[in-house]
């Protein structure tokens, strides 16, 4: 967490001193401030100990010849290869502290930082000025589980940046306004993708990317780079993919993820594992348990309506490993409390309903630990999800028609009495498509109704327009990748930090390790998902692709009996489209979607807002949107600057 140049009002330390306050959740552990001579460039710190409990560790943190300062948030994972060739290439003589972030910042200053990054895996999102040159530059790790918010503040030529946006609309005089451009795909998808935040002129770090400002920094200053890309990883994954048999592919990536969970497991506070009795979760709690000679200690939340609860299941797959297992049953009066609290946590308009349970089992691990392991990724990566079928299915069907016939089709059955019903309308609509990539992401707006809620249907931004990776010949991988690009770093990665760091809970990630990641693109479709062959399409009609994460499953089963794990996903979410109508959070949304404010925000249309909400609570017609717009307006209450002029 971190402020450059502060010369628009009041002092620079003291405005550092807001941005930690801000943020003091996601480092409790201490802080730390450094002004630089001439008074420009102004760095701050929070601290959640990890590695190096003492005070040698604090941040910000100055290398041994004095010419770098570093602010960094998240863990290198294999620091000690780094700093097992600095000392053999002499480059330093011996180490002050026995944490992550030394060794990280006396490579970058023997190495640079480019080439450092390349030695390095882990997360992080990193800050280093070179007080020589007067040159900053930030670093954000290659899937981006670690945030890092940048930009100009609006009327000053002062640039800031954190981990935490709310950190910087604290700031005196902080004036930009609701960039009203990213609302149409905030309605549409529940989140902000980067490189787009809710404010005008704050900007997230793409992952994989550096960005260079250079004094007096102002914006002709900046320059951004890439030093990992996984659209290249992908592209270059699918035209050499792995030859060896599925066997030798499970071996290996068996040996990839115990590396990753090995690296993963090095802390010098309690850690463990969440653990949701699916397949990512159990995979990953098998392999750590596998490599650790103690218990691992394991974490499940249950729920009362047995349509959401995995809990059993849980117990089950712990007590065949053997973990230290711990579970609580969560009430829907404990999920409910939880409602009010979730615009501070996220700091920007975030709408997917599962931060609920996230929060909720973070907040029961964090009494027991202050790391834990989790199983994001295993979906993106190996093709998990049921909708790339799906997609690839009504490609399938569609495909061989030209799109020059197939565009006036879908406008007659649009235009037709048939498109009242909700099928027609989607047929209609997915008739359209440019290819699986347009099918994907039309299938996020299919709903006339709910895409009127934006007052300015404004162009979408060009990066979330792109489509077609020429690449990738396979469709279930293009699917792949749009996730991987867009919906795991800005939902489920954003999903999992904030909830976590809440509550001062570190996440590990182990299969987003490089290694791991750049091996899972080589693999053919036929080793990810049932009943597909070389070229995509469907072998037979027994299960229709649905059975997903076949090479992961295999190093699963060497650890647990399929027996226990063959049974339908019941997913980690709530049902939230049945508590609304509850007392308490039906009065908690209908003050947020009062008319008079509505009218008074001048951002949402008040009549379209009204028609969606009157449909479900009188007809009973649940749309996704009803929580997007929520998740909105409570932002927009409790965080918005500008809220208490309306």
């Amino acid at each position: 967490m971190r402020y450059c140049r502060p010369d628009y009002g009041s002092s620079s330390v003291a405005n550092m001193e807001k941005m930690k306050a801000r943020m003091v959740h996601r480092g409790p552990d201490g802080e730390g401030t450094w002004l630089s001579e001439d008074g420009t460039v102004c760095l701050g710190h929070q601290r959640l100990a990890i590695l190096d409990l003492s005070k040698n560790g604090r941040q910000p943190f100055i290398s041994a010849s004095g010419r770098y300062v570093i602010v960094y948030n998240g863990e290198i994972y294999n620091f000690y290869e780094l700093r097992d060739k600095l000392l053999a290439e002499k480059k330093i003589e011996r180490f002050r502290s026995t944490c992550d972030t030394e060794i990280l910042l006396e490579g970058i200053e023997a190495y640079g930082l480019e080439k450092t990054l390349e030695i390095c895996r882990g997360m992080f999102a990193i800050g280093v000025y070179d007080r020589k040159e007067r040159v900053l530059r930030l670093a954000r790790d290659r899937i981006g589980e670690k945030p890092l918010y940048y930009g100009f503040l609006k009327g000053t030529q002062s640039f800031v940046f954190a981990s935490d946006i709310g950190s910087i609309a604290v700031l005196d005089g902080f004036a930009n306004p609701i960039n009203e451009a990213v609302l149409n795909i905030y309605f549409e998808q529940g989140f902000i993708p980067a490189p787009y935040s809710i404010y005008e002129g704050i900007s997230k770090l793409v992952p994989g990317t550096i960005l260079t400002i250079r004094a007096p920094f102002g914006e002709d200053h900046l320059h951004l780079q890439t030093y990992w890309s996984v659209r290249e990883v992908a592209a270059r994954g699918q035209k050499n993919l792995f030859t060896g048999s599925r066997k030798e592919a499970a071996d290996e990536l068996e040996r990839l993820l115990r590396g990753s969970i090995r690296d993963q497991m090095v802390a010098d506070v309690p850690l463990g594992a969440f653990l949701s009795a699916g397949i990512d979760s159990s995979t990953i709690v098998s392999l750590m348990q596998a490599e650790n000679p103690g218990r691992v200690r394991t974490f499940t939340i249950g729920m009362e309506d047995e349509k959401y609860n995995e809990a059993t299941y849980a117990a089950e797959i712990a007590a065949h490993l053997g973990t230290d297992h711990t579970q609580m049953y969560i009430t829907e009066k404990d999920a409910m409390a939880v409602v009010p609290e979730l615009a501070r946590m996220f700091s920007e308009p975030f709408a997917d309903s599962s931060q609920i349970p996230t929060y909720l089992v973070s907040k029961m691990t964090r009494e027991h630990v202050t790391v834990s392991l989790s199983g994001d990724g295993g979906d993106e990566l190996f093709c998990g999800y049921t909708s790339y079928a799906s997609v690839e299915r009504i490609w399938g069907k569609i495909r061989h028609v030209p799109r020059w016939i197939r565009k006036p089709a879908s406008a007659l059955v649009l235009a037709s009495p048939a498109a009242k019903k909700d099928i027609w309308r989607i047929k209609g609509t997915l008739l359209s498509a440019n290819g699986p990539e347009d099918i994907y992401r039309m299938s996020f707006r299919t709903d006339p109704l709910a895409l009127q809620i934006p007052l300015d249907q404004s162009t979408l931004p060009y990066a979330y327009t792109q489509t077609g990776f020429d690449e990738l010949k396979e469709v279930n991988h293009d699917i792949m990748l749009m996730d991987m690009r867009m919906y795991h770093p800005d939902d489920i990665l954003v999903k999992v930090d904030r909830t976590a760091m809440a509550v001062s809970l570190e996440t590990r990630v182990p299969m987003l390790d490089r290694d791991v990641v750049e091996f899972a693109w080589t693999l053919p479709v036929e080793y990810l998902r049932d009943n597909v062959n070389r070229a995509g399409e469907h072998a037979g009609d027994n299960s229709g692709g649905t059975v997903g994460k076949l090479v992961l499953r295999d190093v699963l089963y060497r650890y647990v009996p399929r027996s226990i794990m063959d049974r339908p996903k019941k997913g980690f979410s709530i049902p939230v489209d049945q508590w609304l109508r509850r007392p308490g959070l039906r009065e908690w949304a209908e003050t947020l979607l009062d008319r008079s404010l509505l009218e008074r925000q001048h951002i949402l249309n008040p009549d379209v807002v009204r028609r969606i909400w009157e449909d479900y609570t009188e007809r009973g017609i649940w749309r996704i949107q009803i929580w997007y717009i929520l998740m909105f307006q409570a932002w927009m209450m409790q965080e918005y600057p500008g809220s208490t002029s309306m």
